[in-house]
């Protein structure tokens, strides 16, 4: 499934993502890999502080996996779903691993890239 993600960096973690950036080890240990660092090349940053980003998942509960890493730096506002579960062709099962080619990724970040600016720590 592909989530849209809000969030805010923690106060005093600024430098410490931006080294794990930097370094490529944010997400180190998780099954997701370069997917961290891939999430944070496309993330913009809102007129009000806040990031967002386009999330692939395949955990039955949203960013089951992935939270922790997440949450080592940001505060997760919100969590949604990027479309509608019934068209998802993973969690249907008419495509299993659908996700990381789908279209619907595609026009999800085509028009998040309109939004704020280009995420930088």
């Amino acid at each position: 499934m592909r989530y849209l993600v809000t969030a805010r960096v923690k106060t005093n973690r600024s430098a410490a993502l931006a080294d794990a950036i930097e370094a490529r080890t944010l997400g180190r240990g998780s099954v997701a890999g370069e997917e961290y660092l891939r999430n944070m090349a496309e993330a913009r940053q809102l007129e009000d502080g806040r990031v967002q980003w386009v999330e692939v998942c395949y955990c039955p509960t949203p960013l089951q996996e992935e939270r922790e890493y997440w949450e080592e730096y940001f505060v997760l506002e919100k969590v949604q779903d990027a479309h509608a579960r019934s068209r998802c062709k993973d969690l249907n099962g008419s495509e299993p691993w659908a996700c990381g080619d789908c279209d619907c990724s595609t026009r999800l970040e085509a028009r998040l890239a309109r939004k704020g600016t280009r995420f930088s720590v």
